[in-house]
């Protein structure tokens, strides 16, 4: 048995295997108490009060946990209680049940009080009522919107967003927005013309000089811009493949989470900063 411990924070992490990677920062008040291999990622963030059982757990790089998730639940000494995250995946106070295997793709987010289950069951089914215990599987770049319910046995394709406060009741196969309690299909999403994403690159870059004086930071001279490329000093980022170079410091680090704002979603090794506004 493999065992994590720092006192000073309250944290106590063991797991048959334990691997950690680089750059991994914690919160407070962690317990994690896994059957097999416990694994996250470099360049993670575990927040406060995090509890987490099951049998295996996979969490996968630049995993971002605010505070208070909670995955476990009953049936967590089951031999398929595992639940595999991908890289990049934002995850908030959300309960997880790892009765069953749960698959969550990459560039995933939950928003908060958001509950994935994958049992249900309680007087005999030998009268009649129901029991059903079966995995849930999300794809990549699915974002799951507040105080939303995903239920046992389904599956959710790539590139799906689900409005606040849905109940995902059967799985969904066509990529696209969704919303209601239970929830339906609301429109397709289609990718902007050439034009119109040049156009809106603009904007986002406008839009940033105010943030970026409320934050001490002047763009005067900083920012230029050929599609798909935008420079801000010396870091380079690539708009369409995400791809990042150059140098960075707190400046750059405060442009880079900015653009993640409008799904832009640049990860380096430095980790995300939200930067302090200047006091006049």
């Amino acid at each position: 048995m493999d065992r994590y411990l720092n006192e000073s924070l309250n944290i106590d992490i063991r797991a048959k295997e334990l691997l950690i990677g680089e750059g991994v920062s914690w919160g407070k008040n962690i317990k994690v108490d896994i059957n097999g291999v416990f694994r996250l990622g470099s360049y993670s963030r575990l927040g406060n009060n995090a509890e987490i059982f099951g049998n295996n757990i996979t969490i996968g790089e630049h995993f971002f946990n605010s505070a208070g998730l909670r995955i476990g639940g009953g049936g967590r000494q089951n031999p398929e209680a595992n639940l595999a995250i991908g890289n990049r995946c934002t995850i908030h106070n959300n309960f997880i049940n790892v009765c069953e295997a749960i698959s969550i793709g990459d560039d995933v987010g939950l928003s908060p009080e958001t509950s994935i289950l994958t049992h249900g069951y309680w007087m005999s089914v030998l009268d009649g009522f129901p029991a059903s215990f079966s995995g849930v599987n999300i794809g990549n770049g699915v974002i799951v919107g507040y105080r939303s319910l995903i239920m046992m046995g389904v599956s959710i394709v790539d590139g799906c967003v689900i409005g606040a406060q849905s109940v995902v009741g059967h799985s969904l196969g066509r990529k696209g927005v969704y919303s209601g309690s239970p929830v339906r299909f609301v429109r397709p999403i289609e990718p902007l013309s050439l034009e119109d994403r040049v156009q809106k690159v603009g904007e986002i870059l406008n839009a940033y000089e105010s943030i970026a004086n409320f934050h001490g930071i002047s763009t005067k001279g900083k920012i230029k811009f050929c599609y798909p490329k935008v420079f801000f000093k010396d870091f380079v980022i690539n708009v369409e493949s995400f791809e990042h170079d150059g140098n960075e410091d707190e400046e750059t680090d405060d442009f880079r989470d900015y653009m993640r704002r409008w799904g832009i979603r640049i990860y380096t090794k430095r980790g995300f900063v939200s930067k302090n506004p200047v006091h006049q």
